[in-house]
């Protein structure tokens, strides 16, 4: 397995690394990373209804968006990031325990009796330690890679966490939880907890262990380097990628399932779809993008909805047509 420990804290970097290893490499590969203070976003996510921007421009943070679906994190040099990528398989399941259990496993060695919860939570006391992505992505050439992605909160600076999130207070209230900081817990806190003190220590802990496993890591060449800033700077640090593929409707309406909060906002003229964008933190296998595409031109109504609807779950994970349609429809 190829096993990069990459030092850059650059999120726009990092984020377009896991790209160029999705497209460029075959077979397995483990990361893991850091970022300097940054707010990243999912790919279905409107990012101007999940960020308070002031606060996050006022404090320097950076604003990203990732190739994965999920609700919006926060990141500075106290989380540790990781990530696996590995062909998908061919029915494209989504398989949250299959990549957390190996960081579970090292957890549980430095004492903390960490558990996958929820959708895509690590666990350890009833609180959030970790929160996971996960993505199907097509190469140019047609090949399918499943990419596995997420956080642990070491020593993070909770006060900005809270501080660059529009809590959805629909889905907190769902889980009983009064605020993100009492949800949320950083693994040097934990009772139990035996590593370093540190979050470099915390970090040459998990690269000591994935050693052991996957073998030796190594940084990235210089000529990767260059391809993947290429990737960073024509795509993952500009402007249309982290904004704009949000903008105004004049519909809008949302709603929360069990496999996250899905927003639809759509135009119409005289009852015919016109434009339709579909957000949110669900995962799906494909782009929600082309089932959106699907209803432009349909009329307002059940039937023809719920048809065009077909096969949505592997746009939105675990959801039917059935109550999609209800939601474009306000029902």
């Amino acid at each position: 397995m190829l096993f990069i420990f990459q030092k850059k804290t650059d999120p726009y970097f990092n984020l377009a690394a896991e790209e160029y290893i999705l497209e460029k490499k075959t077979g397995d590969a483990f990361l893991l990373w850091r970022n300097g203070p940054s707010v990243i976003i999912g790919k279905n996510q409107n990012a101007y209804a999940q960020l308070h921007l002031p606060f996050v421009q006022e404090k320097g943070i950076r604003v990203a968006r990732r190739l994965t679906g999920g609700g919006a994190v926060f990141h500075d040099l106290g989380n540790v990031n990781f990530t696996f990528i590995t062909d998908a398989p061919e029915q494209g399941k989504i398989d949250f325990g299959r990549f957390t259990a190996p960081m579970i496993e090292t957890l549980k060695r430095l004492g903390v009796q960490a558990v996958l919860g929820g959708r895509n939570d690590i666990l350890a006391a009833g609180r959030k330690i970790s929160g996971n992505a996960q993505c199907v992505h097509y190469t140019q050439d047609g090949r399918g890679r499943l990419m596995h992605h997420g956080t642990l909160l070491f020593s993070a600076d909770l006060s900005r966490l809270s501080g660059s999130l529009k809590v959805n207070r629909e889905k907190m209230q769902a889980k009983g939880i009064q605020s993100v900081e009492s949800r949320v817990v950083n693994i040097r806190e934990l009772p139990g907890y035996r590593g370093p003190d540190t979050v470099e220590g915390f970090l040459q802990s998990l690269v000591s262990s994935a050693a052991e496993q996957y073998g030796p890591a190594r940084e990235y060449t210089p000529e990767e380097t260059a391809a993947i800033q290429k990737i960073a700077d024509e795509k993952f640090s500009t402007w249309d990628w982290i904004f704009g593929q949000s903008r105004e409707y004049s519909v809008c309406r949302e709603k929360r399932f069990d496999y996250g909060t899905v927003s639809v906002s759509l135009e119409a003229d005289r009852g015919i779809i016109q434009e339709i964008e579909i957000s949110g933190d669900y995962f799906g296998v494909r782009d929600t993008a082309e089932l959106a595409r699907r209803l432009v031109g349909c009329r307002l109504d059940e039937k023809e909805l719920t048809a065009a609807l077909a096969g949505c779950g592997a746009y939105i994970y675990g959801s039917t047509n059935t109550e999609l349609a209800k939601l474009i429809l306000g029902q």
